[in-house]
């Protein structure tokens, strides 16, 4: 009989141990001491964790030419969130390849001594923002959740999570919390012809947009900072290809004549952006022994 419990015991332990396994788990806090930046992600299971990111991209302000405008603005509101001071969720919206993400690495870089902290979050996994706002939201760091190339389709459940968490929530905003989100694109839900359907005008003629075109634009209108970027003239590439190619170590001459070349390798890709100067510079940096 005492054979027969200790099996059903056993039995009934290895069952709530696997009922335990798939049941939502609060998210955990990590070993904040390991990283100045982390990554959310799901497990198979479906619970979250952040993960740090052991070797953030050396990034400096000082490395990016051609976007002192949207530097500024973004240095700016970095430096009072930082301090202590209001700053507002950020959207940079634009051009491809023009230095919206490497802006944002470039100021976590520079202010991670102060206490700055980045957690990058995929579009898929917006939902679980409460909880991650939850985990970070009595330490004394100052957290961006930064979300890469954001855009949705229609009914997406991560579109009416960010709109919550930007404003719009019961809750108060947290102070040590801000967003910082990048695309290419203004308005983060896709445009349609049909949407003109839905604006209406008045006696005077005046025309106003309907509902489907207010939601569309919502999300946006709670950013508080918008920066944009735009694509770079012959000239303006040409700078960020001497700026990168300087860096990895080429010499002044040869940088002179890499500019024929870097011209060719922008036609070929149809692009004359800072991420195509920099893959330019790698390549030929590369070929030369830099």
């Amino acid at each position: 009989m005492t054979e027969n419990l200790d099996r059903l015991i056993a039995r009934a332990e290895q069952l709530i141990s696997r009922i335990e396994f798939v049941l939502p788990q609060p998210l955990g806090a990590p070993d904040w001491q390991a990283a100045i930046a982390w990554r959310y992600r799901k497990r198979s299971s479906g619970h979250g964790v952040l993960e740090p990111v052991r070797h953030v991209a050396a990034m400096q302000l000082s490395d990016l030419k051609e976007i002192d405008a949207q530097k500024e603005k973004i240095q700016r509101n970095t430096e009072q969130f930082v301090a202590g001071k209001t700053a507002n969720n950020v959207l940079l919206t634009g051009a491809r390849g023009t230095g919206k993400s490497s802006l944002i690495r470039a100021c976590l870089n520079s202010y991670a001594g102060r206490g700055l902290r980045l957690i990058e979050v995929d579009k898929a996994d917006l939902t679980d923002l409460p909880d991650i706002v939850e985990v970070v939201s009595d330490r004394p760091e100052k957290f961006i959740i930064y979300c890469d190339d954001l855009s949705f389709e229609e009914g997406e459940g991560g579109y009416k999570a960010l709109k919550s968490i930007l404003d719009g929530s019961v809750a108060a905003s947290t102070p040590n919390v801000l967003v910082y989100a990048t695309s290419n694109r203004r308005h983060l839900l896709p445009e349609q012809m049909k949407d003109n359907l839905s604006y209406t005008t008045s006696n005077d003629g005046e025309i106003h947009p309907g509902e489907v075109v207010e939601e569309k634009i919502s999300l946006s209108e709670r950013f508080g900072l918008w920066v944009s970027f735009y694509p770079f003239s012959q000239d303006e590439y040409l700078t960020i290809v001497a700026q990168w190619l300087s860096a990895l170590g080429v010499a002044p001459a040869d940088i002179e004549s890499a500019r024929p070349q870097a011209l060719v390798w922008a036609l070929e890709r149809g692009s004359r952006s800072g991420r195509v100067a920099y893959q330019f510079a790698r390549d030929y940096a590369g070929r030369q022994g830099a």
